[in-house]
């Protein structure tokens, strides 16, 4: 017997987002979460931002979760600034929407915030079955169906049946290595600490991404405290596994001055709020998004260096691409587990992803190089953007989800 359409493993924002377009688009879905209901329904604060592109708004509005942030929790990214090294010391390669038909370059929403929307919406989604406190402890796929084996928060074990399995469980899935596919992983050698900074001047719903000799900053503008009104900002420091346990070990006054005189204290005085978190940076990309059964979601197949906080919008752009694939296996009379179909979902998706997760990494070792050359290329490679309009062009492209406008053909006489 089978339990429903789709089983997907993990009930972060991709699985959930996931969850919720299968269901609006008629498919029975049961998702399974090893935290329970409590964890998922109220996600504490993580410290991590997420920049939202124009189309990866559009699909959260269509889900229904966009509905659920609250205002406080939607920040505007106006435009963006690149800096080499010390701000101001180089000329900043500026970033804006204008050409694009849009007054902005996206959004930025706290992780938890997304992670509490997706928890409502798919909670309250008929068509949708959440399994909490459940355990996976082996997946397999067959010619009728995939399985899954877990057991529940009381220690039963049960047996769940599906014509195609999702792995959406983290990048370092531990469902993707039960069905065989391996991932490239890169361990950048570096940690990213990430705060809150109540600021004494106005942002301009600005982002500052700093690339200095010793560590990366990046300033994204965040809305004003609900309480007080004060403008905050979020700061994410990159540096190597030493210095990260040294900033971690500062006194939050200290921690907040260092990153006030990195930034030059353009914003004035800086005041921590909350407390700092920090992650390993480590990117992978999965060998296979798709097989016989079985597919991969999110971070399970593409885990992104953070540089550019872009990495849940290529995750929701595979949700979309894989419920097209589904509903046209339907309309085809398909199998939706049919690995030939399946694989128009990992070539989209590989298509999609391939540029934002190889530019990412290229520029994380670039402006990660110390070497003299690197520096310099670094300067030349800014300069010539910031000249170069198609390449401007592109990269403003990336950062809202919209594509570039084509120059408009000149009218023969």
């Amino acid at each position: 017997m089978q339990h429903s359409d789709v089983l997907i493993v993990g009930a972060g924002p991709v699985g959930l987002s996931l969850s919720i377009a299968l269901a609006q688009a008629g498919f029975a879905v049961t998702v399974l979460e090893l935290q329970g209901a409590q964890a998922l329904a109220a996600p504490p604060f993580d410290g991590r931002e997420i920049a939202l592109t124009h189309p990866s708004r559009a699909l959260l509005q269509q889900l229904g979760t966009w509905q659920k942030l609250a205002a406080h929790e939607i920040g505007v990214l106006r435009e963006a600034q690149v800096h080499n090294g010390p701000v101001g010391r180089h000329g900043a390669l500026q970033l804006h929407a204008g050409g694009t038909g849009v007054d902005n370059l996206g959004w930025i929403v706290p992780n938890h915030a997304l992670r509490r929307s997706a928890w409502q919406v798919a909670c309250e989604t008929p068509g949708v079955e959440i399994l909490t406190g459940a355990r996976v402890a082996g997946v397999q796929v067959g010619a009728a169906a995939a399985t899954v084996d877990y057991t529940d928060s009381e220690g039963t074990a049960h047996t769940l049946r599906a014509p195609l399995l999702v792995a959406a469980d983290s990048r370092f899935s531990g469902v993707r290595r039960q069905l065989g596919i391996g991932a490239s992983m890169h361990d950048f050698g570096r940690s990213v600490i990430v705060c809150r900074l109540r600021v004494q001047r106005p942002h301009d719903e600005s982002a500052h991404e700093c690339f200095d000799h010793d560590s990366t900053l990046a300033v994204l503008p965040l809305p004003a405290d609900p309480d007080t009104g004060a403008p905050q900002v979020s700061a994410v420091v990159t540096v190597d596994g030493a210095q990260a346990q040294a900033l971690l070990a500062l006194p939050p006054e200290d921690y907040a001055a260092r990153v006030q005189a990195q930034f030059q204290h353009r914003l004035g005085a800086m005041t921590m709020v909350g407390e700092r978190h920090t992650y390993p940076l480590v990117a992978v990309w999965a060998h296979h998004f798709a097989g016989a059964r079985c597919a991969l979601a999110g971070d399970a197949a593409v885990g992104t260096h953070p540089v550019t906080a872009h990495g849940f919008n290529i995750g929701l752009g595979g949700v979309k691409t894989l419920v097209e694939t589904l509903v046209l296996a339907r309309r085809r009379g398909i199998d939706l587990g049919d690995a030939r179909h399946l694989a128009r979902y990992e070539r989209l998706h590989r298509l999609h992803a391939w540029p934002i997760f190889a530019g990412t990494n290229a520029i994380v070792r670039l402006y990660t190089d110390e070497r003299a050359p690197a520096r310099l290329l670094r300067r030349a490679v800014l300069a010539g953007a910031d000249r170069f309009a198609p390449l401007k062009a592109a990269i403003v492209s990336q950062l809202t989800g919209r594509r570039p406008p084509w120059p408009a053909r000149a009218r023969q006489p």
